[in-house]
């Protein structure tokens, strides 16, 4: 497994991963499949020193050469929160895995990945926001010694259901 900067031509990778997530209505709360186009700006915000976007791959076998080939199986991306100077040294993370790599890891490998490289990114409190319904996200990121910093009951409406939502957040600094 390689971890690297995204470019801008694995946008529509990263897209097609975080499309395929909507229809559970356990990670996001888009009702509706995204553009590569609409998350252009989106990813041009991302800087490799401060908000970096990373894919993770991993060596595919193409069966008919048995050749080795690299496949995104999964993203992470910084976002400053709440847009405001004075919390510079914050960053909300989104961590998305494709389907057919969800339970292999993957998504420890980045959040393990995230947490060890922020320290050189100049920050010093991450922030996860994941519904509490989102079991599996929640466990990952409690085993990795987030802790619930807010509850927002009932703030997001999915096909007619109301969801919670579990503010997670990890010190840096000790």
């Amino acid at each position: 497994m390689n971890i690297r900067n995204a470019k801008e031509t694995d946008l529509p990778k990263i897209i097609e991963i975080y499309n395929n997530s909507i229809p559970s209505r356990l990670s996001t709360a888009d009702t509706q499949p995204i553009s590569v186009e609409s998350r252009l700006n989106w990813y041009k915000k991302h800087t490799p020193n401060h908000h970096p976007l990373w894919v993770i791959e991993i060596e595919k076998t193409i069966s008919s050469t048995d050749k080795k080939s690299p496949e995104i199986a999964g993203w992470l991306g910084f976002q400053p929160f709440y847009g405001r100077p004075a919390y510079d040294k914050t960053a909300e993370i989104s961590l998305y895995v494709s389907p057919q790599y969800h339970r292999q890891g993957i998504g420890q490998k980045l959040l393990t990945h995230a947490i060890n490289q922020s320290p050189k990114l100049g920050l010093k409190n991450l922030l996860g926001f994941i519904f509490a319904h989102n079991e599996p996200s929640l466990k990952l990121f409690k085993k990795n010694g987030f802790q619930e910093w807010g509850y927002l009951p009932k703030v997001a409406e999915m096909d007619g259901i109301e969801r919670d939502l579990i503010i997670l957040g990890y010190g840096l600094i000790k």
